[in-house]
């Protein structure tokens, strides 16, 4: 299917991801990565600027207000149910390595996607580089809605999360080697 998978090694497809434990049976998952060269640490931290923008296509999915490009103090002091991305809560975490998210139940978004989960995951490479991976799991609407979001949520999401990536990853990228600069004596 168009847009099940992006940046990701077939391997990396049978890792067991955190949103895998939700009882839950799902109708689809995506999955994306990408090569990160910067610490698991630095690349977490970036994640957890999640909770202050979606890092994707700002003029869509931000009200046309850019992503931060600086690191927020606190906001990787992570508590379940804070939000992330405006239209998720937090549902699982675990530091330097995952952040797990749910669609708010009962919004507008989730009545136009369905219920959808995303696990980030964070796989150490060495001590400067590391996959940043994200398995997406839908259960979508019913009806009219469900049957249309099957053939637009897929390529639409993998071009939303594909730019997320990416940003990301020259955010992290970009940090880490300000910071092993300014190490250096």
């Amino acid at each position: 299917m168009i847009g099940d998978s992006w940046g990701v090694e077939p391997t990396e497809r049978v890792i067991a991801f955190p949103c895998d434990r939700l009882p839950e049976k799902f109708d689809a998952e995506y999955y994306r990565g990408v090569t990160v060269r910067a610490s698991s640490a630095m690349t977490y931290r970036w994640l957890c600027q999640l909770r202050a923008a979606p890092y994707s296509y700002d003029w869509i999915d931000n009200w046309g207000h850019r992503s931060p490009r600086q690191l927020i103090p606190g906001l990787e002091n992570l508590k379940l149910g804070q939000t992330v991305m405006t239209i998720f809560n937090l549902i699982d975490f675990e530091a330097d390595r995952q952040l797990t998210c749910r669609i708010k139940p009962r919004t507008s978004p989730s009545r136009l996607f369905g219920d959808v989960v995303v696990s980030y995951l964070i796989v150490p490479r060495g001590e400067r580089e590391c996959r940043l991976l994200a398995k997406v799991r839908v259960t979508y609407p019913p009806g009219l809605m469900g049957r249309l979001m099957r053939g637009v949520l897929p390529p639409g999401d993998l071009v939303m999360m594909r730019r997320q990536l990416l940003n990301l990853k020259k955010l992290a990228e970009h940090e880490g080697h300000r910071a092993s600069v300014q190490r250096r004596p």
